[in-house]
């Protein structure tokens, strides 16, 4: 077994694929699988060879358009308990100078406080522990009233 490593409730990640770095990430272990800001997320056909692919625009602070071909799709409940189309992919992650492999979906978090979220199955998978008073002053979901 991996020794453990302990995450605070908010770290910093990077998604070399994609770009993004240096991305406050909320580290949540009530929801179960991680999910990516992203907009205009859908499948295409591509012109170039006809080969179905999914393109989308990771985050708001990226205006390039990304494309994946290795991808696949799932039925989960979200948040609001409804049920909704996700895309998954396998990358690579970074987290306090470590490199992790994840699936992630992405989905639109533009509701949402944090772009980026890491569920418990990674967490699992990777022996990580998480100890809300590390990074607690990012948390900025303590600000809402109860």
């Amino acid at each position: 077994m991996k020794q453990e490593e302990i995450f605070g409730i908010i770290e910093k990640i990077s998604i070399p694929e994609l770009g993004i770095n240096n991305v406050l990430a909320k580290i949540d272990t009530g929801a179960y699988s991680g999910a990516l800001h992203c907009s205009k997320i859908r499948e295409v056909i591509r012109k170039s060879d006809g080969k179905k692919i999914l393109r989308f625009t990771p985050s708001e602070n990226h205006s390039n358009a990304m494309e994946l071909t290795d991808y696949h799709s799932v039925f989960v409940r979200s948040s609001t308990g409804h049920r909704v189309k996700r895309y998954l992919f396998d990358t690579d992650i970074v987290i306090k100078g470590n490199v992790y492999k994840i699936r992630i979906g992405l989905t639109d978090r533009s509701d949402m406080s944090f772009e980026i979220l890491i569920g418990r199955r990674f967490l699992r998978e990777n022996n990580i522990l998480v100890d809300v008073r590390i990074n607690q002053e990012l948390d900025t979901d303590g600000e809402r009233k109860i």
